[in-house]
């Protein structure tokens, strides 16, 4: 164990290592922080690798065997409403429990906090649920995303007419909804009912993805409803001001009050999912699973490295970068050139994704299922460019106050007319990505730079400021839509180039035996260097 914590501090180290390097220059040539701002910034930086490092490890050992072995055991017990309220409350209990969107919901000004986050975790356990209905029908995944998005726009679009400021918010929940807490567990979930759907041979690889992704459509529609439903009965949520990010940092008391508050409030709000995770799991283990007790015993010291390593990351990223993310945007949003946002947008989005916790479990379990035949590192470079494309056009959108409508239909557009020519297991990864690729990162860096950038731009403007400020989360999340499927549709289009010119040389038989061999070895080759 000692030496697999070394090898992910490594990895953690040069994920989080670059975006610490960029604000530093940045704090030199322009924003200027104060010494106690700096060294909360570097507090930060040293609590995330930490984080991330024990978190990963903290997965491998116990979020993921647990959503496995639930999955899978439920699966021997044969009742259909049994496995599906099983779903539903999995669904439910880990996302009301999610740090992430506690972040999102305590900067949206016109609903209570915990209103949005029942409303939220509803529309994942039920659409959990869905989920857990396709893979036992084998029903395509395709389907249920073209239907649910062209539900979902309709409604959004209706909602211009009642109330535009919760189009944002609704498309930004369906991204921060998917955070490391749900993610890992989630996807070993699907897997594990997949899993045991292969053992009976009623399995193929396609369906062990598509979780997350039909997961980060219930939080949209939920939000959308709510709306309606309050509109339907004439309680209109009142325009509230936006909450800023920044802290003041005056004194090295403050940042100690800072450091100790950021500390105490995370192991109260991350230790509420870990419990409901142990409660959940030892009522499943006293039911149906029933592991042996060194498992057992594995799996709950796994859970502890998760909640040390959960506390230390987000305490790490509302220390150092919540108010370093604010006063970035404000900073820049001041001077004549703040269109040096657009550039450094992308720069600041491959940052991101290389230190998302969850991006690395996702990009690992895909190079896992597939033995290495698809590289979990080209994974993550596609996902990155695809976020860092993704924070440029929210840079463009707030700086031009340009509405949401002009990037997020022509790009789900894209992402739903790919589906028909993409493989559907690239399909699922792609759409699984867009929740992942939305992380704790991009709720307390990204959200409050853009913040922090439209309290300049749209100083006096309430309206226009509530906009504009959120939206981000939710191009981050549709980016990797494209790219991924782009990545499945340059895979396909290799892989039937092969197979014509090894049918034009050896024959239509044994070009298949050909072909074979060759992605056998591609994916040992993956494997071994990806």
């Amino acid at each position: 164990m000692t030496r697999t914590l070394i090898l992910k501090l490594k990895e953690a180290l040069f994920s989080v290592l670059p975006i610490t390097i960029l604000v530093i220059i940045f704090h030199f040539a322009l924003i200027h922080l104060s010494n106690y701002e700096l060294t909360a910034f570097l507090i930060g930086f040293v609590f995330l690798v930490f984080g991330i490092s024990l978190f990963s490890l903290g997965a491998d050992i116990s979020m993921i065997p647990m959503g496995k072995n639930i999955g899978s055991k439920l699966m021997t017990k044969k009742r259909l409403w049994f496995l599906l309220f099983s779903s539903f409350l999995i669904g439910f209990l880990i996302t009301i429990a999610e740090p992430d969107l506690m972040v999102l919901a305590e900067k949206f000004p016109s609903l209570n906090t915990w209103v949005l986050i029942a409303i939220v975790g509803l529309g994942v356990g039920l659409f959990l649920m869905l989920s857990t209905w396709r893979v036992l029908h084998k029903f395509h995944l395709k389907w249920i995303l073209i239907i649910g998005y062209i539900f979902i726009f309709a409604l959004a679009i209706g909602m211009q007419f009642i109330d535009s400021t919760f189009v944002p918010i609704s498309f930004d929940s369906g991204g921060v909804t998917t955070g490391p807490m749900t993610v890992p567990f989630i996807l070993a979930f699907g897997l594990g009912i997949a899993g045991s759907m292969k053992k009976s041979g009623k399995e193929d690889s396609d369906e062990s993805f598509g979780a997350v992704a039909i997961c980060s459509m219930g939080p949209i529609l939920a939000v959308l409803l709510l709306r309606i439903i309050l509109a339907l009965i004439n309680q209109n949520p009142t325009l509230g001001a936006v909450e800023e990010s920044a802290s003041l940092l005056d004194s090295w008391n403050s940042l100690g009050l800072l450091v100790g508050n950021s500390l105490l409030n995370e192991m109260k709000e991350v230790g509420l999912p870990i419990v409901l995770l142990a409660v959940l799991f030892l009522l499943y283990q006293g039911l149906l699973i029933r592991i042996d007790k060194r498992s057992l015993a594995r799996i709950f010291v796994g859970l502890i490295i998760t909640y040390v390593g959960l506390v230390l990351f987000l305490s790490g990223a509302k220390i150092g970068f919540m108010n370093v993310g604010a006063q970035f945007g404000k900073a820049i949003g001041q001077e004549s050139f703040n269109w040096i946002l657009i550039p450094l947008g992308i720069i600041i989005g491959v940052f991101v994704v290389l230190a998302e916790p969850s991006v690395h479990v996702l990009t690992k379990q895909v190079e896992g299922i597939t033995n290495g035949g698809v590289s979990s590192k080209r994974l993550l470079l596609f996902l990155a460019f695809g976020v860092g494309g993704a924070i440029a056009l929210a840079m463009i959108k707030n700086l031009y106050n340009i509405s949401i409508w002009w990037f997020v239909i022509p790009g789900y557009a894209i992402s739903l007319i790919l589906i028909f020519f993409v493989p559907e297991f690239f399909t699922a990864i792609a759409f699984d990505s867009g929740g992942v690729a939305s992380g704790p990162l991009t709720s307390t860096f990204i959200l409050p730079l853009s913040m922090g950038l439209c309290s300049i731009l749209y100083e006096g403007n309430p309206q226009n400021l509530l906009v504009n400020s959120f939206g981000t989360v939710a191009l981050v999340a549709m980016a990797p839509l494209i790219t991924i499927q782009i990545f499945g549709l340059v895979y396909q289009l290799k892989k039937n180039k092969l197979a014509s010119a090894m049918k034009s040389l050896v024959g239509d038989g044994e070009a298949d035996d050909v072909i074979i061999t060759f992605h056998h070895d591609e994916k040992k080759r993956g494997h071994k260097h990806g």
